[in-house]
């Protein structure tokens, strides 16, 4: 059981301690009870704004560290322009990222998608519109958005990624409700560089990564803008941050074979998947279909 849940658990239990104590020894004062509420409300939602609690659900912020190597991710692309850079600087350096990309622009890039797989890196899933309220929508919207963006990536380059990294990071218990359901592993970070919000400065984001980089730690940075209104720093601090992974001894790997995931299924083998299971449920009528 992850700290999250031992804390929340704990939490849930005095919660229903105090209470019983209310009613047996008479109301408490109402500040005292304004104070307990307002603590617990902070707890809950501390596992929504830090996800590597695991409060809600099994969050991967970082990899066995049984190789020198980590995980490079890219979000809220793909961009025509910022993203073909970043591969670039990638193929210079002979480094794999895994990009997490959004579902409406991989429909409007689909070649950007295409180029990403042709040069040998991996996909994940970063929502279809990328929300900020996401982790308010319902587990079934959650579970619909995730395989809307895996059919977009699909239609655009042929596999259906698995991993998820919710918009801005939040893991509710609606979004870990849904993600189960779409069977999508929930991805976070161990370092970042807060390159998304705006242009930060390529030594500025070094100052922030270089102390986490260490095998198996999973670094978010940025290929596109969320809005596409600037250009990520990490384009310009990339080639900086790839030397200092080479200076610790590091190097860089999928996510996939980092945490040991199937790799993402070709549109075939999904199809396949599909077709076996529906043979099976035609064997056993009794049994539901999940197609997902």
């Amino acid at each position: 059981m992850t700290p999250g849940r031992v804390l929340l658990w704990a939490c849930s239990f005095g919660g229903l301690g105090f209470s019983l104590a209310a009613a047996w020894f008479g109301p408490p004062a109402v500040w005292v009870v304004a104070v307990v509420l307002l603590a617990y409300l902070a707890i809950v939602l501390s596992g929504v704004f830090f996800p590597r609690l695991g409060m809600y659900a099994t969050v991967h912020c970082v990899a066995p560290s049984s190789v020198p190597a980590l995980a490079l991710t890219f979000d809220d692309g793909p961009h025509p322009q910022t993203t073909p850079a970043v591969l670039d600087i990638l193929e210079q350096h002979e480094a794999v990222a895994t990009f997490f990309v959004v579902g409406h622009k991989v429909d409007k890039y689909p070649e950007v998608v295409r180029e990403i797989v042709a040069r040998g890196h991996a996909l994940g899933l970063h929502g279809y519109q990328h929300e900020r309220l996401f982790a308010l929508r319902r587990p079934t919207d959650v579970a619909r958005d995730i395989e809307q963006t895996r059919d977009a990536v699909e239609r655009a380059c042929g596999v259906r990624p698995r991993a998820f990294r919710p918009p801005i990071g939040f893991v509710s218990p609606r979004t870990a409700a849904g993600a189960r359901r779409a069977q999508a592993p929930l991805i976070g970070w161990s370092v970042r560089a807060y390159d998304g919000t705006g242009h930060v400065s390529p030594e500025r984001m070094l100052r922030r990564i270089e102390p986490g980089l260490r095998a198996g730690a999973i670094v978010l940075l940025h290929d596109a803008a969320e809005r596409d209104d600037f250009v990520p720093g990490a384009v310009e601090a990339l080639p900086r941050i790839l030397e200092a992974i080479q200076r610790r001894g590091l190097t860089t790997a999928s996510l996939e074979r980092l945490l040991g995931f199937e790799p993402a299924k070709s549109a075939e083998a999904h199809s396949s998947d599909v077709g076996q299971r529906a043979l099976s449920h035609a064997d056993e009528p009794g049994k539901p279909l999940d197609a997902s």
